[in-house]
């Protein structure tokens, strides 16, 4: 991953200090947005599941960056991780809702209930719950939300992934949802829709092939990088640039999907 240099001048002033919990960022798309907050000067705690990656990323962004780990398909680590973040950073924000995965492609005859129960649990309930327990804190702060939904809640994916798109629409309307529900305590709550990002999620999933003929297909004519997804991010955390955006979606996807 080229990690892309962000402009402290401009955006220094919106982030210095912050506290910022990126979950799942121990790689991808959550790791390039844990980089830009801590390189701005906010005080930022990375997830993810394995210790070691979590380690890696905390020892290369470095600046006081608070690593935690935790199975963000077990609801009670979930709790945990959020509890944890919030008393090591004394607050909270802003929240990134990144952790997830798609688990498998996995056609409908064959899903059976744990696979289910798992992939609601880390693609779409994990995001209410972590939610749910920064809520105290980002009511005292007057936070801010930022949910990562996906191209495929929007496309319905491809063969096998019904259950990961489904959770990723989840995301984009949990979103629009809290949006309403918390703006009475002056907490933001948007998401981003990346589209087809080159980052090993598709190494996992997809094959060379499919990658190349979906990257003919956009009218950019390549595959999004983790990089291209930040300026979304950083843009709806900001109050100063997105202090009055809230309940939306923001699509990154180099003209792959309109919607």
């Amino acid at each position: 991953m080229t990690e892309q240099r962000w402009p402290t001048d401009l955006l220094g002033q919106d982030f210095t200090g912050k506290r910022v919990l990126v979950t799942g960022s121990s790689r991808g798309i959550g790791a390039a947005v844990a980089g830009a907050f801590a390189e701005l000067g906010a005080r930022v705690a990375i997830h993810g599941r394995d210790e070691t990656a979590v380690a890696a990323l905390a020892s290369r962004i470095g600046r006081g960056v608070v690593p935690l780990t935790g199975d963000f398909a077990d609801r009670a680590q979930t709790r945990g991780v959020v509890e944890r973040a919030v008393q090591t950073l004394g607050g909270l924000d802003i929240l990134i809702n990144n952790a997830g995965t798609m688990l498998g492609r996995v056609a409908l005859a064959d899903i059976d209930d744990d696979f289910l129960q798992q992939q609601f649990d880390l693609n779409a309930a994990s995001a209410l719950i972590a939610s749910r327990a920064a809520l105290p804190a980002l009511i005292a702060s007057r936070g801010a939300i930022v949910n990562t939904g996906s191209i495929s809640g929007r496309t319905g994916g491809s063969p096998g992934s019904s259950l990961y798109s489904a959770a990723k629409a989840f995301q984009a309307s949990l979103a629009r949802s809290l949006a309403t529900e918390l703006a009475p305590h002056g907490i933001r709550v948007n998401a981003v829709s990346p589209g087809t990002i080159a980052t090993d999620f598709h190494d996992r999933y997809s094959t060379p092939d499919k990658l190349a003929q979906t990257a003919a297909r956009i009218p950019l004519k390549r595959l999004g990088t983790a990089e291209d997804c930040v300026g979304a991010y950083l843009f709806l955390a900001s109050n100063r640039l997105a202090g009055y955006i809230t309940g939306q979606v923001i699509e990154v996807n180099g003209g792959q999907f309109f919607g």
